[in-house]
């Protein structure tokens, strides 16, 4: 699995070994590093899903950084790392139980949650496959959203740890049967998170079908760099390597145009803060009465893991990189979230307290043949990396 890596300060010898030890038995980092405890996971029980399965709960541990992962619907239901002051929070929104999810997520904010089949917007909820027509359920006006009413956020996955000496994976596994929620094929997908040193978490997703069908897989955590329940991410400095966009309708279904981001509130080529021009009245952000729109990464190439965003907290000094091999990356500014639901920490959430960046191809892609396809026939295998960096 490809990965990135990217300078960071060592903090291994003084916190775990202490300069004048390093002094007196010359050991050097690498070896530091290797002293500190081995990374972990464990499961725990976490209840049942609707469907009588029994749902766990996994913590992955790596040096500093902790994240737990539910078997109902992939969820990454906590991410806790410290800031600049060594002070360990929570940064991704969630639900304290599992009945926060069942009854809240979908519909609803699909707080940390695997997404498929197909991840964003199909208009109509239909779409044409080799000139057979395909009807998805329309859970989201007049469209379709993330892979329909009953979709992969729903499912209980089935788990497998995976624990190395510097790092620790969690895979998980699901079928999805001919014609579920209208999408042709028998998908199988894999999704694997591993929690590596440096605080990186890596998300590889793997998918073969049996039939040609459409896929489009993501994860839709919301992140709050100062912490769960904190205050707003307006202040979160956010960069996006794109200059173009896809604009989209009043349904939120893309034009087909690829816009420039040049001279629209829509430009993040440079650190901007989020709430800087969200009250501008620009006709994009009307639509979606904030941010929720697809940007067009600026690639170098069609497959290599690319830097493709960064966020930056003043207050709490953590920044968080994102790495992906997709084309696109949805930027979704918490716009819905409006105080009736309570998360982890006991707070409600209000607009703007999170922000969801989801690497992913285009919205609609499959009514675009303008847009990179999501076609995936039998005898290839569906394969996206997206690695997120945290750093203080």
């Amino acid at each position: 699995m490809p990965t990135t890596t990217s300078p960071r300060r060592n903090r291994a010898l003084a916190a775990v070994l202490g300069a004048g030890l390093v002094a007196a038995t010359g050991l050097t980092a690498a070896t530091a590093a290797d002293a500190r405890p081995r990374p972990s996971i464990r499961a725990e029980a976490w209840g049942t899903a609707p469907d009588g399965s029994p749902v766990q709960r996994y913590t992955l541990v790596n040096g500093d950084m902790t994240v737990r992962v539910l078997t109902y619907g992939g969820i990454v239901q906590s991410l806790e790392v410290p800031d600049a002051d060594g002070h360990r929070d929570n940064v991704v929104l969630g639900f304290d139980d599992l009945e926060g999810y069942v009854a809240n997520n979908n519909p609803g904010p699909y707080f940390g949650a695997l997404i498929g089949r197909y991840g964003n917007r199909i208009a109509g909820g239909r779409f044409t496959l080799d000139g057979v027509e395909h009807q998805l359920p329309l859970n989201n006006g007049p469209n379709s959203l993330h892979g329909g009413t009953d979709s992969f956020d729903r499912r209980v996955w089935k788990a497998t740890p995976v624990k190395g000496s510097r790092e620790v994976s969690l895979r998980l596994e699901l079928v999805s049967p001919d014609g579920d929620q209208g999408y042709p094929g028998r998908l199988t997908t894999e999704v694997t998170y591993t929690l590596a040193r440096h605080r990186r978490l890596a998300v590889h997703y793997e998918a073969t079908t049996d039939a040609p069908t459409v896929v489009n897989l993501t994860n839709h955590t919301y992140w709050n760099l100062s912490g769960e329940g904190s205050s707003t991410i307006e202040d979160h400095e956010l960069q996006i390597d794109a200059s173009r966009y896809t604009p989209v309708d009043a349904t939120l279904i893309p034009t087909g145009e690829l816009a420039p981001v040049a001279g629209t509130p829509m430009d993040f080529r440079h650190p901007t803060p989020v709430g800087e021009r969200l009250r501008e009245p620009f006709q994009q952000i009307v639509y979606g009465q904030g941010y929720d729109h697809n940007w067009v990464l600026d690639r170098r190439s069609d497959d290599d893991l690319e830097e493709a965003a960064r966020v930056h907290d003043p207050d709490s000094g953590r920044t968080l990189e994102i790495s992906t091999t997709e084309p696109g990356l949805q930027f979704y500014s918490g716009n819905f979230l409006d105080g009736t639901l309570v998360g982890t920490g006991g707070k409600v959430y209000r607009q703007g307290d999170g922000m969801a960046l989801e690497t992913q191809h285009f919205p609609d892609s499959p009514n675009q043949p303008g847009f990179p396809s999501t076609v995936l026939r039998p005898g290839q295998t569906y394969d996206t990396t997206t690695v997120f960096t945290l750093s203080d």
